[in-house]
């Protein structure tokens, strides 16, 4: 993955493709990079799609981090 250049506060999305997610399955991101000021999130959005999004937290600093490895997991939510 190779994030563009974010500004303080912005954010970037990236749709992954996770054969077998459906909405409502714990999606979790990681970033094989220096992170310290670049907060990661992730949801599984709709069935077989987990959205990453990027967003710097920095208040003064842009970041381009350059090519990264991006680690996406889903966990299957239990349905009684």
């Amino acid at each position: 993955m190779n994030l563009p250049n974010l500004a303080p506060g912005a954010t970037s999305l990236l749709d992954v493709t996770i054969t077998g997610c459906r909405q409502g399955d714990l999606a979790d991101a990681s970033l094989a990079s220096s992170t310290r000021f670049m907060e990661l999130d992730a949801a599984a959005w709709t069935n077989n799609t987990v959205r990453v999004m990027a967003r710097n937290i920095s208040p003064s600093a842009s970041f381009d981090l350059g090519p990264a490895t991006l680690s996406v997991a889903v966990t299957k939510r239990r349905v009684p």
